[in-house]
């Protein structure tokens, strides 16, 4: 029998919800090796500010930080990497073009 390694186990997005669903709870997570010196959630959520949201290493080395987010909405958001590189998120729930001629991530918070 052969195995396949995984390459990237790593789910970058998480949502969950407060009780009443007032809230949703976004998790972002990038792999550990992404960044030399750190890495900064820009979005609609923080009006695009590139050091409002550092991410911090959790306990497995990976690089992470949670939102607190409005339900049924959508927000568009890269990371700043090192704060010389953008980079989108390979699970977003969508992507959208953006004024430089590139593309934004976006996470739906649904109801």
């Amino acid at each position: 029998m052969t195995f396949q390694p995984i390459i990237n186990s790593i789910i970058m997005l998480s949502k969950t919800y407060t009780p009443k669903r007032t809230v949703c709870k976004v998790t972002f997570t990038l792999p550990g090796d992404w960044a030399n010196e750190g890495i900064n959630l820009v979005g609609d959520f923080n009006d695009w500010n590139e050091s409002a949201d550092s991410m911090k290493k959790n306990k497995k080395g990976d690089w992470e930080i949670t939102k607190r987010l409005k339900p049924e909405s959508s927000y568009k958001f890269r990371y700043l990497i090192d704060n010389t590189r953008w980079e989108n998120d390979d699970n977003a729930d969508q992507y959208v073009p953006n004024e430089f001629e590139g593309e934004d991530s976006v996470v739906v918070t649904g109801k």
